[in-house]
This record gives C-alpha cells, structure tokens and sequence, in this order.
C-alpha cells in the first residue's frame, strides 16, 4: 500500500484499419467516419507510429496501461477483432484497462460482435461484483479495478449519436451508480482515478462533442469527490481542474497516441503517472511522451508533481509544475 503505482495512460489510438470494408457496412452514419478516414485519418494514424508507441511501452517499467476510448475508426466488428488482437500484444487485461469512446459506439452494434471481444478489458474485478456486468451495455459500467492503493474506476460516455456529432452522455443509472462506487473506495483509503473518454468541462471541445450530462456529473463529483481523471475525445494534452469541497480535482488530457500530427500539439504522445503516498495525503509524478518523427520514437517531454489531499482531509490540491503543462480551472489556456 505504501508503494508508488506506475500507470500509463493512452487514448484515441484509432489503431484498425478499414482497407476491406463492404458497401454495405456503410449504408449509415459510417458512411462519413469512412469517407474521414479515406481523406485524412488513414494518413493522420499511422502504424509505424503504433510501433514505437508499443517498443516505448515495453520499455518502461509499468504497473498498469489504461484507454480512455477510441481505438476504432467507426465500429464495425472487424476493427473490434483488431482492436483485440492490439491489445494482447499490449498485456494481458489484467494490466490493460479499457474504455468505450465515441468512435467505437458510432452506431448501434450487437454487443456479441463488438465490446464483448473487449470484455477482459473492461470487466472489474470479479472480487468487487460491482453493477450487473453480465449484462451487454451501460449496465455494465462503471467498472473498478483495485490495482494496490489505486482504484480504477471506468464508466461509458460513448452512445450512437447523429451525424456530424460525437457527443456523449453517461445517463442517470451510470451516474447514480458512480456515487456509491466513489463513496465505498473512499471509505477504502484508495486513491480514486475515474476513466472517462469525453471532458466533464465544456472547456476544450465544440457544442457538438460535449458531454451532454457534463454538469451533473460535475456536480456528483463535487459532492462525493475524486482523485483524479483521466480523459480523451480532445485529443490535446492539458490539466484542468473541478471545484469542490475539499480542494480541485485535477483532470488529465492526452493527445492521440498515434497521431503524426501536422502540428507539434497534435503529435502522438501519453502520459505516464506515479501515484504515491505522501505526508499530505497523495502525490503523482506525471511525465508526458511524446513522439519525435526525426527519431521514430517517444521521448520524455514535460514534467510536472501533483499534490492531492486525502480524501478524509480538508486542504486544497496544489500542483507544481517544472516545465509548465497547460493548467486550466474550467477555461482554456
């Protein structure tokens, strides 16, 4: 308990390829992600990219790899098979964690032929029996997982939506059911991380891919608290941070994990934290990689220290930051 848990945290892969897609996978919605992914993704997402994403992975001393969302292009069953076959060349889901995101719910699937190819994945610990996770959908999040002091905590905001948006929502069940998740692994002395793919804050991404629900889900957060989150969707590294009673509750951005990136900003990159104990209550040591096209590989870029009370404490979070991470309180930097 006393140890320092070493989790990386990924995103927005889009990882599958739709080289061998029918016409008839695409009399719907798909038909637009397709016509993206031929005009720009195809080239944005890059597999060699994915390569020295996984060598630089391996490479790193890791206690656990978390996804916030979008590892397909637009859902289809073949790119969940992909998606899976990635995954297990990542670890095993006992150190993999997995989130849906908006790309990989485009549109309303069987859950026999999608997510449950991802299910190891997704499922809490069978110890914890949390929710009904043997039923397919929303029932089945949120998710926890115990990893030493550190609780995992993964929920779904990804749903069909209309075209030309990508919002998402986590509905009320989901959301009921995150309050009695947060207040028993605080009652636990863990240190609470919640896995979501879209910003509980408006700040950061258009009307059209908002969390729908963003409000009520910050309003549970400040009442039942949390350490940390951790999201995707922006596809831009940043730290902001929620209001609530005890202090702000930071919440962590990464860039897609596989981009080339016609700017700097928008180039492949993830996280990497270390969350220990400390005198006041938490620390995470957060270290973003980055990947440099000239070397083919991720290198170290900014660092920063978050120090996160107790929950059971009553003093503010504080964050220093060495090499000046975006820091935002609700607004864009």
């Amino acid at each position: 308990m006393n140890g320092i848990f070493r989790v990386a945290h990924l995103s927005d892969l889009h990882l599958s390829s739709l080289i061998d897609v029918k016409i008839r996978d695409l009399l719907n919605k798909r038909a637009l992600g397709y016509l993206s992914w031929r005009l720009r993704r195809r080239r944005e997402h890059a597999p060699e990219v994915l390569a020295a994403l996984l060598h630089d992975l391996k490479g790193l001393t890791l206690d656990h790899v978390v996804i916030t969302g979008d590892l397909t292009h637009i859902g289809l069953p073949d790119e969940f098979r992909q998606a899976r076959q990635w995954l297990e060349t990542l670890g095993s889901s006992n150190d993999v964690t997995v989130i849906p995101g908006n790309h990989d719910a485009y549109v309303r699937t069987p859950w026999a032929d999608t997510f449950a190819l991802w299910t190891p994945y997704m499922a809490s610990d069978q110890r914890l029996q949390i929710g009904k996770q043997q039923t397919p959908g929303r029932s089945f999040f949120p998710s926890v997982r115990v990893r030493g002091h550190t609780a995992l905590i993964g929920v779904t905001s990804a749903h069909p939506s209309a075209p030309f948006f990508a919002t998402g929502s986590l509905g009320a069940a989901q959301i009921n059911r995150l309050g009695d998740i947060l207040d028993l692994t605080r009652r636990q002395g863990l240190f609470r991380i919640l896995l979501i793919h879209h910003l509980p804050m408006a700040a950061m991404v258009a009307w059209r891919k908002r969390l729908t629900d963003g409000a009520t889900l910050r309003a549970l957060l400040a009442r039942h608290g949390v350490e940390m989150v951790l999201y995707g969707h922006t596809h831009r590294s940043a730290v902001l941070y929620l209001p609530e009673v005890r202090g702000n509750i930071p919440m962590m951005g990464v860039p897609s994990a596989s981009a080339r990136g016609r700017k700097p900003e928008q180039r492949a990159g993830y996280h990497v934290y270390e969350v220990c104990r400390s005198s006041h209550g938490w620390e995470v040591r957060t270290t973003a990689r980055g990947y440099s096209p000239g070397n083919h590989c991720f290198l170290a870029e900014d660092q920063h220290v978050i120090r996160v009370a107790d929950s059971a404490a009553g003093s503010l979070c504080t964050t220093v930051h060495p090499h000046g991470y975006p820091t935002q309180h609700g607004q864009r930097a």
